[in-house]
């Protein structure tokens, strides 16, 4: 598939950091007239019940639930810096899988993918969180690693 480079990725988790990336991408999207994917992606928990029965999870409602937080994220970013982003184009969607693959494989019609820093798992001192560590080795296109300066993190 072509890459279109009016396309800006961002990946989402409901973080500070995530926030921050959807901010700057939604900022790189209006300088460069481009349209922004807001991609939530949720990996189900293997859950086996004490008697062996696997317990499957309403993951549409789950999906439904993410889109519905990720566009919320969209609107807030868009209240707190005003008009400037009210015209970029964005689309929301919250999918089922391994975060980093299915951002790579979201990204791959993209020009650039954004994440955030950190997100909600992992260890706190960690260097770079583990999804975004995946992404940068093996996006096959840029890849903008974001932190949140408000977080007061070294």
């Amino acid at each position: 598939m072509e890459k279109r480079a009016e396309l800006v990725v961002v990946g989402v988790d409901g973080s500070d950091d995530a926030r921050a990336a959807l901010r700057f991408a939604m900022e790189d999207a209006a300088r460069r007239g481009a349209a922004v994917r807001v991609v939530r992606v949720f990996q189900p928990p293997e859950y086996e019940a004490p008697d062996g029965l696997i317990v499957p999870l309403p993951l549409d409602r789950i999906t439904v639930d993410l889109e519905k937080a990720a566009r919320q994220m969209v609107d807030d970013v868009v209240a707190e810096r005003g008009g400037a982003l009210a015209g970029v184009p964005v689309e929301v969607e919250a999918l089922i899988g391994d975060p980093a693959k299915v951002l790579i494989e979201r990204s791959r019609d993209g020009g650039l993918l954004v994440l955030g820093h950190r997100g909600r798992g992992g260890f706190a001192s960690a260097v770079l969180g583990s999804v975004g560590l995946h992404c940068v080795v093996h996006a096959t296109g840029p890849v903008t690693i974001v932190r949140d300066s408000s977080a007061g993190r070294p």
